[in-house]
């Protein structure tokens, strides 16, 4: 009997031991699997890479045109009378440069001297000093960065003195060490810690990026002596699908191409729905998942500026994170 209440204690120990062991082997394994998955980041990603200062791990010489970059369309919209007709962002300005953002895409209608925010004829309770001033602060902590922004002209002119472009002129003068109003596509080094203008609006004189020649609805190509670019902006979408084909044609094109073009790839996009009013969460619910799973798969190169509806940070790091 004595054998026998020995021989179950010692039983039990061992079964602890054991159980023990398991236990250790397993964190071991979830352990091991961390550390590979920390050390697989660490070769992808370079050291202080985050979203609001991506651009430092890249070298001056290269030529934006060389990158793929996240931006967004109609990037002050948040704020509409009718869900799915107006509003194209959840995220402000600040946050979207925060996110990873590098290209904005701003629509002023020109109001008393100044500008407002507008998509088409809904104001956006935001005016254009607004976007400056988020723009600027970016700017000044992340001096390693740089903004494009296309600049355009939005809705029906009301009770001004000047020209559209007299009052954009009073903005840059505000800031002027700030703006990069350069007319070719700039190497990054040039551009830091400075919005590069790309030009929607006529001027009479070079000024930033010429995108004057905006075709409607289509894929286009600018070509002159100093903007080489190819847009792809077919927005009035019939079908979600050739939408996709569309954008990723654009993609692949840009992923192909060595030269310094500079591609405009707008993800964005309406849908007639109910009663013809136009919906854009359609376009947006059935591109931004295509674009993620695209980004999943494609991890490297450049791909130029992808242009999203309804952008977030996670979507913004894999179109930035293909530059490493």
């Amino acid at each position: 009997m004595k054998t026998s209440r020995l021989r179950l204690p010692l039983l039990m120990v061992a079964a602890l031991a054991i159980a023990s062991c398991k236990e250790q082997e397993i964190t071991d394994t979830l352990q091991n699997q961390e550390r590979r998955t920390e050390t697989a980041l660490a070769g992808a990603i370079p050291p202080n890479y985050a979203l609001n200062n991506w651009m430092a791990a890249l070298p001056d010489n290269v030529s934006i045109a060389q990158l793929s970059i996240p931006g967004t369309h109609d990037s002050g919209a948040r704020t509409e009378p009718v869900s799915g007709t107006a509003k194209c962002q959840n995220l402000s300005v600040a946050d979207q440069l925060s996110a990873g953002v590098r290209f904005l895409d701003i629509r002023c209608r020109h109001i008393d001297n100044s500008f407002a925010i507008h998509h088409g004829a809904i104001y956006q309770n935001l005016n254009f000093n607004d976007v400056l001033n988020a723009c600027i602060s970016f700017l000044n902590s992340n001096p390693s960065e740089s903004i494009i922004m296309s600049v355009k002209e939005e809705h029906t002119p009301s009770n001004n003195t000047r020209s559209f472009e007299q009052t954009f002129d009073s903005y840059v003068a505000q800031n002027s060490s700030k703006w990069d109003l350069g007319t070719g596509i700039p190497n990054l080094g040039t551009v830091r810690g400075k919005i590069k203008l790309l030009r929607r609006f006529g001027t009479g004189s070079p000024k930033g990026i010429d995108a004057t020649n905006w075709a409607d609805n289509t894929t286009f190509s600018i070509n002159n002596a100093a903007a080489n670019l190819k847009v792809q902006d077919f927005y009035n979408v019939n079908d979600v699908n050739t939408k996709w084909t569309s954008v990723e044609n654009q993609l692949n094109d840009a992923h192909n191409d060595s030269s310094n073009r500079l591609y405009l790839n707008f993800c964005s996009g309406y849908k007639a729905g109910i009663f013809g009013i136009p919906n854009i969460n359609t376009v947006a619910n059935f591109i931004n998942p295509k674009v993620t799973t695209f980004f999943n798969n494609h991890t490297s190169g450049k791909y130029g500026v992808i242009i999203l509806d309804f952008v977030d940070a996670a979507r913004s790091q894999l179109v930035a994170n293909t530059n490493f």
